[in-house]
């Protein structure tokens, strides 16, 4: 059996041998907008098949799976090698394959609706953001500091080339987000950017004596809620889920999916609701104000992934609304946890320039 590549291969012959369970008839409808993939929605007809359930496939591009191959692998180790060995919330994968270099997979994985996507232009409630970070705890404290994670195929820890590498790259793709998205920041959020650049490469590698599973980019659009005042969380997508300091996933959700003035209120509750669930997952000799401080210094994750993601996505504009919310939320944190002294070369955040917006 080879992977389809598109929609139009699952037909009722081959998820048959996929779920190994008879279906009759499938029917299918899109779901999203496809940029690094596709996602179907199937309704399935036959013998003990679940009514749904919710097809990834590689971009129609050819090109573009070539290049997303690396993320398809890591989203199918996920679900093949990890799901399992962990707590976090996720959909049940009821059947996934890769095949050749990674460009060629399907997963098909439980349907949640009605659950929701969460936005994150428009941000969360303190009570949906307290279920996110419990259900993060999930991922990170069943392996926590386990050197077996480092066996699995495509699970490293950042060492002094990847630091190197980003060293290299921050300064320009800087200079590439400002120059499109500059126009929407205050100018201290340029300064923080510009700073961010000179201990980004120090900060990638820092603190090595805490690693674990991290998501990469665990934020609002990737999480999934229930109802009721603090709903339940499911995390999806897990193309760029790898080995760091578990801290950053804590720190970019947090500044990342509240405005500043929520935050300020709500995030040393949402630190210590993370920390209590890690303690229940059977984390030891890591205390609050251990936690506390992997936060406050783990805050450059936002500028780091949403200033890549402007400049090297593909450009739209919710994407670009995104992307200026996220950073704007991001440099707001900075400022206000002193995140750029807590850096490995210690830097003074940089003295306040008149905001050409005022």
């Amino acid at each position: 059996m080879t992977s389809p590549t598109d929609i139009s291969g699952l037909t009722p012959e081959w998820l048959t041998a996929a779920l190994g369970r008879r279906v009759t008839a499938v029917t299918t409808e899109p779901v999203g907008t496809g940029q690094i993939g596709t996602v179907h929605r199937l309704r399935l007809t036959g013998e003990a098949v679940p009514e749904q359930l919710l097809a990834k496939l590689p971009a129609t591009d050819p090109g573009v799976r070539a290049m997303l191959a690396g993320a398809y692998r890591q989203e199918v180790r996920f679900y093949t090698d990890i799901a399992s060995t962990v707590a976090v919330r996720t959909p049940r994968c009821h059947h996934a394959e890769i095949h050749g270099d990674g460009a060629e997979f399907v997963l098909l994985l439980e349907d949640l609706a009605p659950a929701r996507q969460g936005d994150q232009i428009a941000g969360c409630p303190v009570g949906h953001a307290r279920s996110a970070v419990a259900n993060l705890a999930g991922l990170h404290a069943p392996r926590w500091c386990d050197d077996t994670l480092l066996d699995i195929e495509g699970f490293s820890r950042n060492g002094p080339e990847e630091a190197a590498t980003l060293r290299e790259l921050y300064g320009p793709t800087t200079d590439i987000f400002l120059d499109r998205l500059g126009d929407r920041l205050t100018a201290q959020d340029h300064d923080i950017l510009r700073a961010c650049g000179e201990v980004i490469a120090d900060w990638l590698t820092a603190r090595p004596e805490r690693f674990g599973l991290v998501h990469g980019d665990y934020r609002l659009d990737n999480l999934l809620f229930g109802t009721g005042t603090t709903p339940p969380a499911t995390a999806v997508d897990w193309q760029t889920v790898n080995l760091g300091l578990p801290a950053r996933d804590l720190a970019y959700f947090v500044t990342t999916s509240l405005d500043p003035e929520i935050r300020r209120t709500a995030e040393k509750g949402l630190v210590a609701t993370y920390h209590q669930r890690l303690t229940e997952l059977g984390v030891t000799g890591y205390t609050l104000e251990d936690c506390w401080q992997d936060y406050r210094f783990a805050v450059l994750q936002g500028p780091l992934v949403a200033v890549f993601g402007a400049a090297y996505g593909t450009a739209s504009e919710r994407g670009d609304t995104m992307f200026a919310t996220m950073i704007r939320r991001s440099c707001a944190a900075i400022r206000d946890l002193d995140s750029l002294a807590q850096q490995p070369a210690p830097l003074r955040s940089p003295a306040p320039r008149p905001d050409p917006a005022e």
